[in-house]
């Protein structure tokens, strides 16, 4: 499974930005797909994941502004991030599993005024 990530950026707290994930095969077959992320000098942690039946599962952390939702149309997966934090700046990662873990390459969000 390749998958592509885009849609990180500079944004001031407070601000939105929605991530995409576009997945090279039927995402309806991989078993779950997420988003992690991993903040300077600190660990890679999960940030929402959506599994192929629809349900979700997020971190506390981002629980209530975040919003993780798939289009199997066009093999995509999306992070709607709102009312975003300073806490938030990290690099965002888009996983697959499907008997394994496959990464994209990542993608910086950055939030700071």
């Amino acid at each position: 499974v390749q998958l592509q990530a885009s849609g990180g950026g500079l944004v001031q707290p407070g601000g939105s930005l929605r991530l995409s994930c576009a997945a090279s095969m039927n995402i309806d077959s991989i078993n779950f797909m997420g988003w992690y992320r991993q903040a300077s000098g600190k660990q890679r942690e999960l940030v929402a994941l959506v599994s192929n039946m629809g349900s979700t599962e997020y971190a506390d952390s981002v629980k209530g502004r975040f919003t993780i939702s798939k289009d199997n149309a066009k093999n995509t997966v999306y992070l709607q991030m709102n009312s975003l934090k300073p806490e938030d700046t990290a690099i965002y990662y888009c996983n697959a599993y499907l008997r394994g873990n496959y990464w994209g390459q990542g993608t910086l969000v950055t939030v700071s005024s």
